[in-house]
């Protein structure tokens, strides 16, 4: 079970003029971008696991970001990245997970060997999945990019007890939503390309994540995605 719904405001995205927190002041704090889908995985699982008050948010301007953050915060400068208990933790896939472990909240990965021994498998080849998407609109998606679907297609086949890959929820789900998300309007937009064209099981998967408030929240509007691929790769 998800933690209630909270609704909250989205904060500013801070630009290169903005003033840094009080970094390390003991605030706990994700760094992140409401158009990231790396970011948007760590934010979705905070979210899901009702950690709002318990890890502020602080949006970065990517086109503008400031100057502080590669300085006094995370020298990557990537987003995201977690302050927490002293210091800087980067990386999505790390930090989804760093976020299950750490803090209360409904865990987001099973206690069954298989169920996790799969979940690790899928978990390694969001990889695979997104840089193969993002190649494909250089090229033809049509061509390129069902191999790619039909593994996750097939992959949702694998347990019963649910709509997800592990059946219930999970780190997975979250790994791929953010790219499906733009992915799925992107193709459509751009090529007529329907991801979920005789993708059944894909096609329910997306429909059952949008009824997640913990992820609803954190979409961003289709315009915006289409103009951001637009100036990106078209």
């Amino acid at each position: 079970m998800a933690s209630p719904i909270v609704v909250e405001d989205r904060p500013a995205p801070l630009d290169a003029t903005a003033d840094p927190p009080a970094v390390f002041d003991g605030t706990t704090r994700l760094y992140t971008s409401y158009v990231c889908p790396f970011a948007q995985r760590v934010w979705i699982t905070r979210n899901f696991k009702g950690l709002q008050e318990k890890i502020k948010l602080v949006p970065l301007d990517l086109g503008n970001r400031p100057d502080w953050y590669k300085e006094k915060v995370y020298p990557e400068n990537k987003v995201p990245a977690l302050e927490h208990n002293g210091k800087i933790i980067g990386e999505s896939l790390d930090l989804i997970k760093y976020l299950d472990n750490t803090f209360e909240g409904p865990s987001l990965y099973p206690e069954d060997h298989a169920k996790r021994e799969f979940g690790d498998e899928l978990l390694k080849y969001a990889d695979t999945f997104y840089k193969t998407m993002y190649a494909s609109l250089k090229g033809d998606p049509s061509k390129e990019t069902p191999p790619v679907l039909d593994y996750l297609e097939n992959a949702l086949y694998k347990f019963d007890d649910g709509p997800f890959f592990l059946g219930q929820f999970s780190l997975v789900d979250i790994a791929y939503i953010p790219f499906m998300e733009r992915f799925q309007i992107v193709l459509n937009e751009f090529f007529k390309f329907d991801v979920t064209a005789e993708r059944p099981k894909l096609s329910a998967w997306i429909e059952e994540l949008n009824k997640i408030d913990a992820y609803a929240q954190t979409k961003i509007d289709p315009k915006e995605i289409m103009e951001i691929f637009k100036k990106k790769f078209m």
